[in-house]
């Protein structure tokens, strides 16, 4: 194998320009995606790196992303966004990107203090995973870098974002519930936290209206505190709703733990679902009812995004990636 392969060698062995072999390893426009394919196994085959140290003097870019969460995401337990992260970092390392993980503080955040990563010139994007503080949103928009949103969106206009399908994820899950009989249904979720938290209500709250359910301020139900900290008490309503629906996994996980201390036991005296389907949703006791989030092609879309909206190639708007429904044991027939 030579030591050295170059994009002239490549274009030689398939008979055509080193310009379309260039645009085909640098996933540009102008190419057929049959023929970029051929181009990055001959490549492969071939041995060829890219000087990514050269293509980035050559180009002015830095081939880096960066990928901005707020701390009081990282404080769970098997952080459902450092998960994320990975998904990202993956798809990135396909395009001879490289992801950059940074930590927002709280205090940068009041302070609308922009991630270091990006004021030093050290990434040519963000991502930004999980929702953030609106006037900080506003901050980012603001500096003119190049941002999608992952996980949450905002008001602003014309910013890229993706999302899971909140709303009929949460919409289907409550139609199940009341399918299997339910009728007194209770919300577990802080509505102001996130807009996630907001759409996966309105999907229970569309469900309840078009079956005719009314549903009363005590079947709100709070999980985390104004800074974001989940609780792992919650006030119960009187009386008992038979069914509660988790605005997320680690939420299910902290309620039917409360739920069993009080001598509650899921799914013989309520049912219980969540949303996400992370490591919370197998280490419930009965395993836990709930929506899985499609993480592989929404980390895909982020980073696909944020590649696009650096290079002026694109914009994307608003992507929303549909959940899966996944039935477990706990839920109960209210008939049985």
């Amino acid at each position: 194998m030579k030591a050295n392969v170059t994009m002239r060698d490549i274009a030689e062995r398939l008979g055509i320009s080193s310009v379309t072999v260039s645009k085909a390893l640098g996933d540009r426009e102008g190419v057929s995606e049959e023929l970029k394919e051929k181009i990055k196994q001959v490549a492969a085959e071939m041995g060829y790196r890219m000087n990514m140290a050269a293509k980035s003097m050559r180009e002015g870019y830095t081939y880096n992303i960066g990928v901005v969460v707020s701390e009081r995401f990282t404080r769970m337990t098997n952080s459902f966004y450092l998960r994320f992260y990975e998904q990202i970092s993956k798809v990135l390392e396909e395009y001879k990107y490289s992801a950059i993980l940074h930590i927002l503080t709280g205090e940068d955040e009041s302070s609308f203090t922009l991630p270091r990563i990006y004021l030093e010139g050290r990434v040519d994007g963000l991502i930004v995973l999980g929702q953030l503080e609106r006037d900080y949103v506003t901050a980012l928009a603001e500096s003119g870098a190049p941002l999608v949103f992952l996980d949450f969106y905002s008001e602003q206009s014309g910013m890229d974002c993706v999302i899971t399908d909140n709303f009929y994820g949460m919409y289907e899950m409550t139609n199940y519930l009341i399918g299997n009989g339910h009728r007194d249904l209770a919300f577990v979720g802080h509505l102001y936290a996130t807009s996630s938290i907001q759409d996966r209500f309105l999907g229970f709250y569309k469900s309840l209206l078009e079956h005719r359910i009314p549903l009363g301020a005590d079947r709100i139900i709070r999980d985390r505190s104004e800074e974001g900290q989940l609780v792992e008490t919650f006030e119960l309503p009187e009386p008992m709703p038979t069914a509660f629906v988790c605005n997320c996994d680690q939420v299910a996980y902290n309620l039917i733990s409360f739920l069993n201390k009080k001598g509650i036991c899921v799914p013989e005296d309520c049912s219980v679902t969540g949303f996400d389907n992370d490591l919370f949703a197998t280490l419930c006791d009965p395993p836990l009812t709930t929506v899985e989030v499609n993480m592989p092609e929404m980390a895909r879309a982020a980073a696909l995004s944020i590649i696009r909206r650096q290079s002026r190639e694109s914009v994307e708007g608003r992507i929303l990636v549909k959940g899966k429904l996944l039935l477990r044991d706990s839920v109960r027939r209210m008939d049985r």
